[in-house]
């Protein structure tokens, strides 16, 4: 049996979500290649992957940019040969703002990071699953309980991640001839650097604002070690992983 690590990819490794699930993957045999904007907070979470023992790489790269895109997955291929698992987590939220007063290049930010950004490392992925020995390997992308229900004022970053679900399942259609698996794991109010200000009170629905339970960002982490760690022939299309008490189910 090999027990050579598998290679994982995470996009926005620098900070939140991104960290804890770098380091779980580490935690469980993963060698990562830790992929965002600005080196210093990836040689940061490094510092905390290496910890586990396994080999870490890090590639400074903006997901929104095609040749730093083709620039990470040719790092990856030469550093370790192959790609087993590719977390799309690279995302922004940009600012709460009414739908009429949005720019253009406001809209262009967020859908270019979090849609765009999360094809172009898609697409990257394929050329290298498909053709390596063993074939195949797996995709998870992060989506969002705004994939389900917008918030007030949140037009680009709601539209992107509903947008995210029909793209992990058309990957998930069309990788199936290459054993490609993806799956779309839905966050809820993990307690991040993105999260803070829940617990300072957010919009709601009816124009009040109330503060909002958050979560361990570790059982986020956890959440998608699971769907990593299962063969290819098995797959979690869909996962939310929300707060207990966060005003999503029902009505608040």
């Amino acid at each position: 049996m090999d027990s050579s690590p598998k290679i994982a990819i995470v996009t926005g490794a620098g900070s939140g979500i991104g960290r804890y699930v770098a380091v779980a993957l580490a935690q469980n045999g993963y060698s990562v290649v830790l992929a965002g904007r600005r080196k210093e907070p990836l040689e940061a979470t490094a510092l905390e992957v290496g910890q586990a023992n396994y080999q870490t790489l890090v590639v400074p790269s903006d997901v929104k940019d095609p040749s730093s895109v083709r620039e990470l997955f040719a790092k990856t291929k030469d550093a370790f040969g192959r790609l087993d698992l590719l977390f799309n987590n690279a995302g922004i939220s940009g600012r709460a703002m009414p739908l009429e007063d949005l720019t253009y290049e406001h809209w262009k930010s967020v859908v270019d990071t979090n849609l765009t950004g999360t094809f172009l490392c898609t697409q990257e992925a394929f050329k290298i699953m498909k053709i390596q020995e063993p074939r195949g390997g797996r995709i998870i992308n992060n989506g969002s309980i705004s994939a389900h229900s917008p918030r007030p004022n949140s037009a680009p970053y709601t539209a992107s991640k509903h947008a995210i679900t029909g793209l992990s399942k058309v990957t998930a259609l069309d990788g199936r001839k290459y054993d490609i698996a993806c799956g779309q794991i839905d966050i809820g109010n993990a307690s991040t650097e993105m999260a803070e200000r829940m617990k300072k009170g957010v919009p709601q629905a009816n124009g009040t604002i109330a503060v909002e339970p958050t979560m361990d960002p570790t059982d986020v982490a956890r959440a998608v070690v699971y769907m990593a760690s299962l063969p290819l022939d098995a797959n979690v299309q869909f996962m939310t992983v929300m707060a207990t008490k966060m005003p999503f189910i029902g009505r608040g």
